[in-house]
């Protein structure tokens, strides 16, 4: 009689680790279609932003290239 006792234990573990490993595969692959799915979209330029000076060489630009010699 100990012996079915420790094989119904072993059926229910086998069954438990395998309850786990699916739940943890499903998860895995629901996560990256969750997380594209709620990725926001870049939004477009205005007309101003589009002519607007984007880059100026202040000083630490200036530093900056001269340590790195461009």
């Amino acid at each position: 009689m100990h012996d079915g006792n420790e094989n119904k234990v072993a059926e229910r573990r086998g069954f438990l680790k395998t309850l786990g490993l699916a739940g943890g595969a499903a998860a895995a692959a629901a996560a990256p279609a969750a997380a594209q799915a709620q990725a926001p979209r870049p939004r477009k330029e205005t007309e101003v932003e589009k002519v607007a000076a984007r880059y100026r060489e202040t000083d630490h630009v200036k530093a900056f290239y001269r340590t790195n010699r461009y």
